[in-house]
């Protein structure tokens, strides 16, 4: 499958569109034979579903696709069922995971911008690019978007790694936080590091990025090697942290996630170096 984002509505909506369509902020699902669909058209004739505030999202192989709300959920199927955007990971594959949390991002936009912040008035789409736009003093909201850097640290032949309060009990990944105004990614990068663990990094380098749409977040990874200090969690945003080799990693995140592809990288530049010796 291949997921394209695009703004620009379509004409009609044929029956072969998909509709991601939220409900106290979970993903209504179809699942058959144990495997997962996104409702389509004839899904929501079917069972009489309105959907509320759509937006186009783009077209994930061909066939055009669509968010929305529900205000009222009738009586379904047991083929039906809503669940919390996080478990598309384990339900879908990397496309369809890519349009549903661009979805997850729009409908929670749209919902906090159907009024203008500036003088109350309610907001409409834009025509010419995705935005909303007072219609009365011509205040124009883009979907927000919130920078954050991630970074794996690294010393010797080993990964700094941490479990947070919001992570289940046994998983650890690296570290990550949002930049703050005025802050440069690399500031940002330092001092994230030095509040959480207590650490000092040195010969920041980027890596890569990441939309991370739930709701907003745009992750922008880095790598760093340790420069100085002893690890104290602040016991706020880090519960537990510590230095792991390749060989004795605890449960971390698939690399579906930049998360997981910073570790797998580590992993595999370890085993290159020791290939090369």
């Amino acid at each position: 499958m291949a997921f394209i984002p695009e703004f620009k509505l379509t004409s009609k909506v044929p029956g072969t569109a998909l509709w991601f369509l939220f409900h106290d902020q979970q993903l209504l699902i179809r699942h058959e034979e144990d495997k997962c669909f996104i409702p389509n058209a004839d899904d929501l004739e079917e069972f009489d579903l309105t959907p509320i505030h759509q937006q186009f999202l783009g077209s994930l192989d061909d066939d055009p696709c669509y968010v929305a709300g529900l205000s009222d959920v009738p009586q379904l199927s047991d083929a039906f069922k809503f669940i919390r955007i996080f478990n598309v990971f384990k339900q879908f594959e990397k496309d369809v995971i890519q349009a549903a949390g661009l979805a997850n991002h729009l409908v929670q936009w749209n919902q906090n911008h159907r009024y203008c912040g500036k003088c109350g008035n309610p907001t409409e789409n834009k025509t010419d690019e995705r935005a909303r736009i007072c219609p009365k003093c011509g205040l124009i909201n883009y979907p927000r978007l919130s920078p954050a850097i991630i970074v794996a640290v690294c010393k010797d032949d080993q990964i700094l790694l941490a479990n947070s309060p919001r992570f289940p009990a046994k998983l650890y990944s690296v570290l990550a936080g949002f930049v703050e105004p005025g802050e440069s990614l690399e500031a940002c990068v330092r001092r994230e590091v030095h509040e959480e663990v207590g650490v000092a990094v040195k010969n920041i380098r980027y890596f890569g990025s990441q939309p991370w749409p739930f709701p907003d977040s745009l992750m922008l990874a880095f790598t760093a090697e340790y420069a100085g200090g002893e690890i104290r969690v602040d016991k706020t945003e880090i519960t537990d942290a510590g230095w792991f080799s390749a060989d004795n990693l605890p449960s971390i995140p698939s690399d579906i996630s930049i998360a997981g592809q910073l570790i797998k990288w580590f992993s595999e530049d370890i085993q290159s170096a020791r290939e090369s010796t």
